[in-house]
């Protein structure tokens, strides 16, 4: 079984995080949708509120697991036997940074590859802190993340 692990501080998880998932759902048997855990980093949700949302949004996907972690995501891999990481690019811009933490990943452990899917076009603008900014500023963000994201915004006003 070809196990994947999609890592990220879903703050909130958003379309485009949904769509880099389907894809790679595509190509891999399972996949790990993983709550990197940093409590240095404000957030706008708690770990439960994340997890609860990613677990609604994901909801009826077969072969996704939602998990979390406060560690490295290498050692994560190792511990459920996956030697691929999951992650998207939305610009130029993400690639630098994807780089260096490929390069990081590479250096801890050489059999774990990371694996980048390109985000589409309509949905390469879309990230977490964008959502919360667009949030903070009255924009309707509906067309930007699942309706679960939507309704725990609503709940915290």
């Amino acid at each position: 079984m070809r196990i994947a692990v999609y890592p990220g501080s879903f703050d909130p998880i958003t379309n485009g995080h949904l769509e880099v998932l389907r894809r790679a759902l595509n190509v891999f048997d399972k996949v790990i949708l993983l709550l990197a855990v940093n409590p240095a980093k404000k957030s706008d949700f708690s770990t439960e509120e994340k997890l609860e949302m990613m677990k609604e949004a994901t909801e009826g996907m077969a072969n996704v697991e939602v998990d979390s972690w406060d560690g490295l995501t290498v050692e994560y891999c190792k511990k459920k036997g996956s030697s691929h990481i999951i992650r998207g690019l939305r610009a130029v811009t993400d690639f630098e940074y994807e780089f260096q933490l490929a390069s990081a990943n590479r250096f801890v452990d050489p059999k774990i590859d990371m694996v980048f899917f390109m985000a589409e076009p309509s949905a390469s603008f879309i990230s977490s802190s964008t959502v919360r900014e667009l949030w903070k500023n009255g924009v309707d963000i509906t067309p930007l993340v699942p309706p679960t994201v939507y309704r725990h915004y609503q709940n915290k006003k």
